[in-house]
């Protein structure tokens, strides 16, 4: 986790998975899904093979503009986003650990209530995708 990055192995294909992550995040009504982005698609755009690699990017505006308003730089990495890939035949979903950008960014450990709660429902949206 040095590297601030969550990964977790999926039990499904791409497909599934990545579909069963998207429906999981629109059932939540406190979840905004602001953009998809198909890096696979786009490297065949111009001509370059990168495989089946999607993200799809999220956020609650309630939960990460404080999270900004402790350290706007944080805007970088918020959105939240998931990244669903497959690498050697296995699919796999893979976030940003909170804490981490809390580390990373400098906000405030008057946040980690914040942050304790995003972790847990990142981990929840990953779960219902792969298990």
């Amino acid at each position: 986790m040095s590297s601030g990055v969550i990964q977790v192995k999926s039990n499904y294909d791409f497909e599934n998975t990545y579909s069963r992550l998207k429906a999981a995040l629109e059932a939540n009504p406190n979840i905004f899904i602001v953009k998809e982005f198909d890096h696979g698609k786009n490297a065949e755009g111009i001509g370059l093979e990168l495989g089946k690699a999607q993200a799809i990017f999220f956020g609650n505006p309630k939960t990460g503009t404080p999270l900004m308003q402790g350290n706007i730089l944080a805007a970088l990495d918020l959105p939240q986003k998931f990244l669903v890939y497959e690498q050697n035949g296995e699919v796999f979903v893979a976030y940003n650990d909170p804490l981490y950008l809390q580390q990373r960014h400098a906000i405030g450990s008057d946040a980690g209530e914040v942050l304790g709660m995003i972790g847990t429902a990142l981990g929840s949206f990953a779960q219902a995708a792969t298990n």
